[in-house]
Order: C-alpha cells, then sequence, then structure tokens
C-alpha cells in the first residue's frame, strides 16, 4: 500500500513536471511567432528599460506605493507609462521587411535604435494560469526599435537574435510608435510641482521682491480655522474673505510646469539663479515638509506685445522655474499659475462679503 501511494505521488510529479514543461515550450514557440512583440497581461510587467546609442538609459519601474520611479529618484509622469504599457499590449507585426530591405534595415537599426527590455513578475510553475508556484522577475523581451516607415504608417522593430525586421503597428491607429519609446529621462519625468489637497496643506507662502506689500501666507489650522498674515509686516490680518482663503489653497491640487529647458546654457543658467526671484512660494505639508518654488521673470521675445498691444520687456506667457532648488531650470506658464500669483488685498472682504477668520 505503501509503495503504491509513493507511485501515485512520483506520477503525479512526473505529470505536473511534463505539463509545466509543454507549457514552457509552448510559450517559447509563441514568443518565436509575430506576435512576440506584445506583452498581452501588462499588470505583471515590472520594470522597463529603453537606452539608445548615445548613452541615454530611461528606467521605469513599480515602486512599493504602487505607482513608478524613474531612474530610481524622480516621479513618473502617469500619462506616459499608461501610453507605454497599452501600447506594449497592443502592437502587432504588419508585415515583415521585404528581403530585398533587410540588410538595409538591420544597418540602420544597429545605428540608430532604441533598445527595449521588459521585466514581468512570471512563475517557474503556472499551469493553466490557475495554479501558480515560485514567483519571480524575469527579463521576458528584448527588442530595437527603429524609425518610421516612409508612408509613417508603422515602425521598423527588430526581435533581439532575430535576422527578420518587422512593420510593427498599433491596430486601428493611424501613425507610429517610435516616438512613444524614448530614452530622454526629461520626457519621462512628472511636471508636477504642487499636488495637495486642502486637508494635506499646512501653510503657503508667497513672496514678491519686487512687490514685497502683497505678500501673505495663510495657515491651515487643524483643517478648521484659517489664518491671514501680511509677511511684509509679519501681521496677523483680523477680517479677511476666509472663502477666497479656501479658494486659494485649492489652486495648489495641481500645478505643473511646462517643461525643463534642458537646452538652456549653463552662463544664462547661473546668471538667473545668480538674480533675486521675483516670486518664491513656499508650501508646507502636514507632515512638516517644505516644497519650494523661485520665478523669475523672463525677457519678451522680439516684437511681443501686452495686453493692451503695447511693446513689452517681460515675457507675458512664461517664467523661468526652479523647484525645491534642484538642478533643473523650468518654464512656468502664467495660464496655469496666474491663479496663484493673487495679492495680499486679494482677501480683502467686499461690500457683499461678511466672512470672518473661521466661518
Amino acid at each position: 500500500m505503501k509503495k503504491h501511494r509513493i507511485s501515485i505521488i512520483i506520477l503525479a510529479l512526473l505529470t505536473l513536471l511534463a505539463a509545466f514543461l509543454v507549457l514552457r515550450k509552448t510559450n517559447g514557440t509563441l514568443l518565436k511567432t509575430n506576435t512576440a512583440f506584445a506583452v498581452t497581461d501588462t499588470a505583471s510587467i515590472t520594470k522597463f528599460f529603453l537606452a539608445d546609442k548615445n548613452n541615454n538609459i530611461v528606467k521605469v519601474e513599480r515602486s512599493g506605493k504602487g505607482g513608478w520611479i524613474l531612474n530610481d529618484k524622480y516621479e513618473v509622469n502617469p500619462t506616459m507609462v499608461e501610453v507605454m504599457l497599452s501600447t506594449f499590449s497592443s502592437i502587432e507585426v504588419k508585415a515583415p521587411v521585404a528581403k530585398a530591405a533587410r540588410n538595409t534595415i538591420i544597418r540602420l537599426l544597429a545605428g540608430k535604435s532604441v533598445k527595449t527590455e521588459i521585466y514581468q513578475r512570471v512563475y517557474r510553475i503556472n499551469l493553466f494560469n490557475k495554479i501558480k508556484f515560485f514567483p519571480h522577475e524575469k527579463l521576458t523581451r528584448t527588442y530595437f526599435v527603429g524609425d518610421a516607415t516612409m508612408d509613417n504608417s508603422g515602425t521598423f522593430m527588430l526581435m533581439q537574435g532575430s535576422d527578420d525586421p518587422c512593420i510593427v503597428g498599433i491596430p486601428g491607429f493611424r501613425g507610429f510608435v517610435a516616438t512613444r519609446y524614448s530614452s530622454m529621462e526629461s520626457d519621462w519625468r512628472s511636471h508636477s510641482i504642487f499636488r495637495y489637497r486642502v486637508p494635506d496643506i499646512s501653510s503657503v507662502s508667497i513672496q514678491y521682491n519686487d512687490s514685497k506689500a502683497n505678500s501673505f501666507r495663510i495657515n491651515n489650522l487643524n483643517n478648521r480655522l484659517l489664518t491671514l498674515t501680511a509677511l511684509d509686516e509679519n501681521r496677523l490680518i483680523d477680517r479677511f474673505d476666509t472663502a477666497k482663503a479656501v479658494e486659494y489653497l485649492t489652486k495648489f491640487r495641481n500645478l505643473n510646469y511646462e517643461n525643463i529647458l534642458n537646452e538652456m546654457s549653463k552662463t544664462k543658467k547661473d546668471s538667473i539663479l545668480a538674480s533675486e526671484p521675483s516670486i518664491e512660494i513656499s508650501l508646507v505639508d502636514k507632515l512638516g515638509k517644505a516644497h519650494t518654488l523661485k520665478a523669475w521673470k523672463r525677457k519678451a521675445d522680439q516684437g511681443q506685445l501686452d495686453m493692451n498691444g503695447n511693446a513689452t520687456y517681460w515675457d507675458q506667457e512664461r517664467l523661468y522655474g526652479l523647484v525645491d532648488d534642484s538642478e533643473d531650470m523650468v518654464s512656468l506658464q502664467y495660464f496655469v499659475f496666474g491663479g496663484v500669483f493673487m495679492p495680499l488685498s486679494w482677501f480683502a472682504i467686499t461690500d457683499s462679503g461678511s466672512n470672518e477668520p473661521g466661518n
């Protein structure tokens, strides 16, 4: 009886092993077909790398908080990740490259392409996608992304280890996907500066160095009482429009910069940093951490006019910005920050208002 039981156990183990080997062989065969570029289960992707021939590298990896982190230090633009994951799952081979052009395309890919590596959480034993054992991270895709085709309807790609480049695209999408595979770090960074709900804000102060009398600070005391201070005199304002103060704090829910000014010369950047910022904003969150933004006016382009149609010295659309004393100068739009650049007088109670602090 004991020998019979052992035989059954051994037979069961051999059956499991055989099923595993068959499935692995099947999966391996599938990866050699024209659908090999796509990753249907994007939820299993743990990280991906994009690297070009100029040593630009992007690593986007899932973080412990359920988000993504860029190159181990930056917050990622969530829209970029969504688009990339959608691309990973949707791309299909439209056609193989014609034999006459194969060697030419391979040479082009060797000279200019973005190497793409995709890592997934997989299981050493996965029976019918129901019984899973021994999870681990595995490199499942490595391919090279080249330029668009002549008619811009597809993108040249080559699976690592293959000699057969393909034209790849997304069904129903008119265009090419090559631009989505950007290996430039700045393209992937989140543009967020302030992203706080009112209950998460302890205080906000704004210093106008060109007009100090307009500077102020709003304190959020236990989410029940707001106070307003005139920074120029360090004077607490007794009466102000609290509804406007709450409205002002809500403006910090989603404030983003336009782009990183990568092309700015070091000389120009140093010159800007050596001058006094026009505006300085400091937000302290409920954990006591301060988040700062410094903004400098920028000279207008020749021929730019103000709202009255007159020539203007200062740019009416954009400023230079520096977030949390980082190394990157960014572009700020008045369109985005105009509602934040309010003077102290904006909080004054009008004849029709009767709000008191805390009401």
